[in-house]
């Protein structure tokens, strides 16, 4: 049983307001995506990786990933016009090319401090349990609108997760839930991911722990604050 990453860097990165992609921002002389693929190749589980990567940057990433050493980027695939359809991209890819037991890591590209104990915990409970997403608690008290200025009811905090990336799946189940997904016209609209769409084609989703750091950077204040942690560990006093 191998376990294999699909980064998604397909994106564009308007948002960001710059005149490249996000995804390859260089931050102290480095792309963002190279930190997030270091996260990857440096950790010993992960056996292969595989890089959703928008057009026309395939030979760019092919040589920074020479020059940073990322030995383990095995393929580079064409992202879609949407995030639901860049990961189908990434995993209709490795058919034939995987085992259907292989545990498929999915990772934001432009989440590029994911830590070594969240990736160990979400390989681990794929494993286990077939599936896992990275969790963190809801800390923030949450109320349903009544009407536009008022509310009398709101939501037990403890019932919420926030989720995000990575998560991860053995191959067979992605693999069928993308084919029935995009057959069906089920979780792929708007900002559907991997997880909604499973919860959505009936699948249960079991927790892994996350992290606060997991930082996924959408706009320049994201960036700053990418560069404050960055500093921070070179500092050494920030856990």
């Amino acid at each position: 049983m191998a376990n294999i990453a699909i980064i998604i860097a397909g994106g564009s990165g308007h948002r960001m307001g710059q005149d490249i992609p996000k995804q390859f921002i260089n931050v102290y002389d480095k792309p963002v995506l190279l930190y997030t693929l270091e996260g990857f190749q440096n950790h010993p589980m992960v056996e292969r990786i595989e890089v959703v990567c928008l057009d026309g940057w395939h030979d760019v990433l092919r040589a920074y990933a020479k020059q940073f050493g990322i030995s383990k980027l095995q393929w580079i695939v064409s992202g879609g016009k949407t995030s639901q359809e860049s990961i189908r991209n990434g995993v209709f890819h490795l058919e034939g090319q995987v085992q259907e037991e292989d545990i498929i890591i999915i990772h934001d590209g432009i989440r590029p401090l994911v830590d070594e104990t969240v990736l160990t915990e979400v390989i681990l409970k794929a494993k286990q349990y077939g599936n896992a997403v990275t969790s963190l608690p809801y800390n923030e008290q949450i109320f349903i609108a009544d009407d536009e200025i008022s509310t009398v009811k709101y939501i037990p905090r403890d019932m919420l997760r926030r989720v995000s990336t990575p998560q991860a799946y053995k191959f067979a189940k992605l693999d069928w839930a993308y084919h029935q997904a995009f057959e069906k016209k089920i979780g792929i609209q708007n900002s559907s991911y991997t997880n909604t769409m499973m919860v959505e084609l009936g699948e249960r989703l079991y927790f892994a722990a996350g992290s606060d750091k997991n930082l996924k950077l959408t706009t320049k204040d994201d960036l700053e604050i990418f560069k404050a942690y960055l500093k921070s560990d070179k500092d050494k006093w920030l856990k």
